[in-house]
C-alpha cells in the first residue's frame, strides 16, 4: 500500500528526527513537498542537506527545478550548470539550465550558450536536445516519442510544452503540459512536475 503525500511528509520528518545527520531524509522530504506544490519548502530542505554535507551540491538537481518554479532562474541555472560537473551528458540538466537562462536572459542567449551534450542513452531525450538545439521539429519530436511508448509520449509531450514555455507561445506549452500530465502519467519525479507545473504556471 502507497503512501499519500502527506504520510511520505510525516514519514520523513520522523526519519529526519532519528537520522539528524542523514542528507537522504531532507532530499527526500524537499522532493515530497515539491510534489504537494511546496516549493519554498522544497528549496529548504535541500538547503539543509548542502548544508549537512556540501558534496551533495551538484547532485541537487531537483532544487534546480525548485528554483525554476520560484522564478529564481539565475540561481537555476547556476545549479544545473554544477549539476552537468558530475553529469555531463544528461540532455536534462542542460536543457533545465537553457529554460533558465531564457527566462532571466532571452531565448537567443539560452540557444548561445546551449551546452553540448552528445550520449544519453534515451532517444527521447536525444530529440529534446536536438528541438531545444534547433536541429529537430516538434512534429519529429512527437513521433521519437511515440516510438518509445507511454514514456516517451510524456517526455516529448512535457518539453515540447517547456519549449513553447521559453518562446512565450503560452497556450501552446499549456496544451502540451496539459497532455503530459494527465494523458501520460508516469512513476516519475518528472510526471509529478507537469502536475506542479499545471497547479502554478496554467
Amino acid at each position: 500500500m502507497s503512501l499519500t503525500l502527506e504520510q511520505q511528509i510525516n514519514y520523513w520528518t520522523k526519519y529526519r528526527h532519528s537520522h539528524p545527520d542523514d542528507v537522504r531524509g531532507y532530499i527526500q522530504r524537499g522532493m515530497v513537498y515539491f510534489k504537494l506544490a511546496k516549493i519554498s519548502e522544497s528549496i529548504q530542505d535541500f538547503d539543509y542537506a548542502e548544508q549537512l554535507n556540501p558534496i551533495v551540491k551538484p547532485y541537487l538537481w531537483q532544487r534546480g527545478l525548485s528554483y525554476y518554479y520560484t522564478e529564481q532562474y539565475q540561481l537555476g541555472a547556476e545549479q544545473f550548470e554544477i549539476d552537468l560537473t558530475v553529469n555531463s551528458q544528461d540532455v536534462e540538466e542542460t536543457v533545465w539550465r537553457y529554460l533558465c537562462i531564457a527566462q532571466f536572459q532571452g531565448v537567443e542567449v539560452a540557444k548561445n550558450t546551449l551546452l553540448p551534450v552528445k550520449n544519453d542513452p534515451r532517444p527521447v531525450l536525444r530529440s529534446v536536445y536536438d528541438l531545444f538545439a534547433g536541429n529537430c521539429t516538434p512534429e519529429d519530436l512527437l513521433k521519437i516519442g511515440q516510438k518509445d511508448g507511454k514514456r516517451g509520449n510524456f517526455y516529448s509531450h512535457l518539453y515540447l510544452g517547456l519549449y513553447h514555455e521559453a518562446e512565450q507561445n503560452i497556450e501552446q506549452a499549456k496544451t502540451y503540459i496539459n497532455q503530459a500530465a494527465t494523458q501520460y502519467q508516469i512513476d516519475d519525479y518528472m510526471w509529478n512536475l507537469a502536475v506542479v507545473h499545471q497547479q502554478m504556471r496554467l
